[in-house]
Order: structure tokens, then sequence, then C-alpha cells
């Protein structure tokens, strides 16, 4: 073998192994793609996805969508390959992988955070669809957080009637209440446990991350005779499926089909006033609604401007900020009449 020869084999070997590298070689990425969706007015493994007792309940027609976004897992990493087609795909996106996935933070506790957000979602969800169906419900404690000013005085389940004097009469006046008073002062809840009234005096202390926010370390919930189940397991996680939940909550428990048999999808995440919010993987979640054969998609204000650039040939992308917002927008579609906010450039 010539000089010559041997040179140019070793630099084809050296290429090979170095692109073998390159193309095997982890990449700091994770990716969004279009996940399923999920017919919250139906049925999953033989029982309804929402699920509600105590309550009278009406029938229903059409199917309400909730949407999500697959995820590179936490415990897989994308190759160079793999992140060039996620890229040249235009119903994917990359994000670099710190942004979703911390790393202070392990696969485990990720998953808890998501199965946490889902579960809390749901319970605003029950709050803000209970309050537009005018249903009855008491303000409870649900949680009281370990080492907090609370512990001891606080119990889950207590119905919280006023505080500080004043009646609650909606889920988020209690947060608002606590945050009047300066951190160290002491603030008066009127309880119900059991049967028996008592005041009970919580002094708060400061938020970690803000010491100028007050706390007593307790969550709060909804106590009613209505009782909703949603029966997903822990398959999806995360905030954003609130509003789809709100609004199936809110359809059944009232007269009359609110979709009037349209095929209607979308996302946003939801407080217990019916306040609507931001997810993130909009594009991704329109493109599988549409796959799935939705003509109507629901989307957070906030993300109007970044659904207009998702393929949405032949699905209507309806606006909305409230839970309120979102039902007289189907009233509307279901009607035929009346305005329906859309995103526009």
């Amino acid at each position: 073998m010539t000089r010559r020869t041997a040179t140019l084999v070793t630099s084809i070997v050296v290429l090979v192994v170095s692109l073998g590298l390159v193309t095997a070689f982890p990449v700091p990425f994770v990716s969004f793609s279009p996940g399923p969706v999920k017919d919250t007015l139906g049925s999953t493994k033989n029982k309804p996805v929402v699920e509600i007792t105590g309550h009278d309940t009406f029938p229903t027609t059409g199917q309400l969508d909730l949407t999500t976004v697959s995820v590179t897992s936490p415990d897989r990493q994308l190759t160079l390959p793999q992140a060039m087609r996620n890229w040249l795909d235009p119903h994917h996106d990359l994000f670099p992988r710190e942004i979703i996935y911390p790393p202070d933070q392990s696969a485990d506790e990720v998953e808890q955070q998501n199965t946490a957000e889902m579960t809390g979602s749901q319970d605003s969800a029950v709050a803000a669809a209970l309050q537009a169906a005018k249903v009855p419900f008491h303000t409870k404690v649900s949680t009281v957080a370990d080492n907090s000013p609370a512990q001891g005085k606080l119990k889950a389940g207590d119905i919280v009637l006023a505080v500080d004097g004043q009646t609650v009469t909606q889920v988020p006046q209690v947060g608002e209440f606590v945050r009047k008073h300066k951190v160290g002062e002491n603030v008066v809840f009127l309880i119900r446990r059991g049967t028996a009234e008592q005041t009970v005096q919580v002094k708060t202390a400061a938020t970690p991350g803000d010491e100028t926010r007050p706390m007593v370390g307790i969550t709060i919930g909804v106590d009613s005779q209505v009782k909703v189940t949603v029966n997903l397991g822990q398959d999806i996680g995360g905030p954003s499926a609130g509003t789809a939940f709100a609004l199936a909550i809110y359809d059944k428990l009232t007269p009359g089909a609110l979709l009037n048999g349209k095929h209607v999808a979308g996302t946003g995440t939801i407080d217990a006033l019916g306040q609507v919010g931001a997810i993130g993987g909009i594009q991704q979640k329109i493109a599988g609604a549409r796959n799935d054969g939705a003509t109507v998609f629901l989307v957070p204000a906030p993300n109007c401007a970044a659904a207009l650039h998702a393929d949405v040939n032949g699905i209507q992308l309806v606006k909305i900020s409230t839970l309120t917002d979102a039902i007289s927008a189907l009233q509307a579609l279901a009607d035929g009449k009346g305005d329906v906010p859309s995103c526009s450039q």
C-alpha cells in the first residue's frame, strides 16, 4: 500500500468514526410533538372520563377533547439525527432540555410534579364549573403543609366560613384575605370542624423564595355534595387540561347539550375563578386535535399569536380568557347566533 493510499484509508476511517461519534452523542434538547387526545365527555376502561355523583346530570352530545404534547421522556436523550428530524418536521419543536427538565430535579420528581399539577387543575376545574353552573359549595382546607404555621391548628377537611370576619364565598378569597396581612401577623379563621364552629388564629410566615409574601401553609378546595372523579389515572400530567375538564363538568351539570354534536378540542390552565391561562405546545396540540377530526379549538388568549403559526386548515381557533368566554362561544357556535371571538393577526 502506497503512502497516499494509506493516508486516504486512514482519513476515511477517521471520518467514519467521527461521524459515528457525532451522531451517537446526545444533544441537550427535548422534542415536542402532537400527543394523544382524550374525549372528556367520553369513556375510558368502561368508566366516564368525567364521572359526577351527588347531583342531577344531563345528556351531552359531541366530543370535547383535551389535548396533549408528547415530550421526550426525562430518562431519554435525543441524538443529533433525531434532533434534526424533529427540527425539520413542522409539527415538532425543540426546546433546551434544562427548561423542561431542570437539572436539579430527578425523573421521579418531574413525574410527581406533573401529577400534582394535574390534580390541582382538576380541583380548580371543579370549583370553576360549580360556580358557573350555580351549584352551591363550601370552601375547605384540602391540605396542611408540614412545619407550616397552620400545622396543628387547621386540619384537612375544615370548612372555612370566614377569614378575619369576612365571609368566604369563593375559593380564591382565602388566599386573598391572608395576603392582606404582613408576615408575622395573625389571621383569624372561622371554621366548621365536624358539626362545631370554632375560631382559629394562625400567625403568617414568609413564603419560601419571597420574604415579603405571607402564607399559613394550607391549600384550599371545594366541599360539595357533588363529587367529581376524573378517570384518567396517571396517563396525563400537568395543568393544561383544566379548561376542558371544567367545560365537561359544566356540560354534564346543566340542561342542554353545550356542544350540540360538534367536535371541539381545546387547552388551557384554569383557576378556581374560571380564569384561563397560557400553556406550552399550542401548535402541537392543534395538530393533534386536527388529526383527531376536531373542527373547533379553544385557545387561551395569550397563546393566540403562536396558534396562528400552526396548520389550522379546517379548524376554527376560538379565543378564550375565562370559562364564561368558552361557554358563551360554544353556545354561539351551537345556536349559530352571537359573536365567537377568534385568534387573528
